[in-house]
């Protein structure tokens, strides 16, 4: 939980950015694709090898398959924001945004699983994720003409959630066998995945980028990957 609480401050942070001024177009594009390689990284050098050597592979195959069935439902969720932009609806905006981020705390809690390395070079990389889910949802409230109390409420909803999602997490693998361990681990690896490649990159190429935004994927994926030498 102590983890937990660095990228539920960052959803507040990124809330409070906009009230001063929203990040550009150009920034946005750059820390997405610096998240999305620092989320790579941890795949790649942590939970993808954990996998592999707990040779669980019918486990995997059912939990890596469950992740990406309720990644695609969060999608279509997801997709039914388009209501809100008319100002006809939030609750699907808010819906979509807090499966994610409850999500994105149980992602936190089963990181630990694997070890106590991994659950940091997660949260790390976590928390530059829900900042900008932070500044997405205050930016798309105040579209709407809400006001700073409602969107602040909001946003602490998302930061609760997220701490309500590591605390679960925990809990249920404290309590399971290892075998349900390797399922949810695989949950969590679908889920992840889905995050880098559906979301993350395909926000960051909305808008037209350069080179040096393009490189920040393998800067942050090269920074973690030091990191997680040194440690």
């Amino acid at each position: 939980m102590t983890f937990a609480a660095f990228p539920a401050v960052a959803v507040l942070l990124g809330a409070g950015v906009t009230f001063i001024r929203t990040p550009s177009s150009a920034v946005r594009s750059a820390v997405q694709h610096f998240a999305a390689g620092v989320i790579f990284c941890v795949l790649a050098t942590e939970l993808l090898p954990d996998l592999v050597h707990r040779k669980m592979p019918l486990v995997t195959v059912i939990g890596f398959s469950a992740g990406v069935a309720l990644m695609l439902a969060v999608k279509w969720m997801g997709d039914q924001k388009a209501l809100t932009e008319s100002g006809r609806s939030t609750s699907s905006l808010m819906a979509a945004m807090g499966v994610d981020i409850v999500l994105d705390g149980v992602l936190i809690g089963l990181s630990f699983s694997a070890g106590e390395k991994q659950g940091l070079l997660l949260t790390i990389a976590l928390v530059l994720e829900v900042f900008f889910l932070g500044v997405s949802c205050a930016t798309s409230l105040g579209a709407l003409g809400r006001s700073k109390r409602s969107i602040g409420l909001a946003c602490a909803s998302l930061a609760a959630g997220l701490c309500l999602g590591a605390a679960s997490g925990a809990m249920v693998l404290s309590h399971v066998k290892p075998a349900y361990v390797d399922g949810m681990l695989a949950f969590g690896v679908a889920a992840l995945l889905y995050l880098v490649t559906e979301e993350l990159l395909v926000e960051a190429h909305e808008e037209p980028e350069t080179p040096i935004q393009t490189a920040m994927f393998f800067v942050g994926f090269i920074v973690l990957f030091t990191i997680d030498m040194m440690i």
